[in-house]
């Protein structure tokens, strides 16, 4: 299911956001993007208006992603990664030797697709699933690469 977003300018309004120059550069960067860490979010902000402060950009996104506009994934030993498809119930493969980061939908298709042997008393209302392995870049550089001698260590 594929919907058109909502114009930045009308998305932060109706999130009750003010709406600036730079709030709207990060919210179409961060929507035209593919899980873009903060380094690519301010280059591409920086490309659309000017100068923008790195830490203007991390307060913009923290509150863009506190009002459920972007949404904050941090796959283990990456920098933090914002995306745009927000308010469905999807997951994350990651690429262990690469880090490259793609969608994948609940195989349930409901929150929270799993549910814990023991909840220790909590109401439990979502579960963050994130699958690891390697893309297919790097399966195929993998599997024409030779292989480590004595002493190497394969990835």
């Amino acid at each position: 299911m594929t919907t058109t977003p909502t114009p930045a300018a009308d998305a932060l309004r109706g999130a009750g956001l003010r709406v600036t120059a730079a709030r709207v550069a990060i919210l179409d960067t961060v929507r035209a993007g593919h899980h873009l860490d903060v380094e690519t979010i301010t280059g591409g902000v920086r490309d659309r208006v000017g100068h923008v402060s790195t830490q203007a950009v991390y307060e913009a996104l923290h509150a863009l992603t506190a009002a459920g506009l972007v949404r904050r994934i941090e796959p283990a030993g990456s920098p933090a990664r914002f995306e745009g498809r927000v308010g469905d119930n999807h997951h994350h493969l990651v690429c262990r030797r690469c880090g490259a980061v793609e969608d994948v939908d609940c195989a349930v298709g409901h929150a929270p697709c799993l549910d814990p042997s023991d909840a220790a008393g909590f109401l439990v209302d979502e579960a963050d699933v994130t699958y690891w392995g390697l893309c297919p870049a790097c399966r195929a550089d993998t599997a024409h690469s030779p292989s480590k001698g004595a002493g190497g260590t394969a990835p």
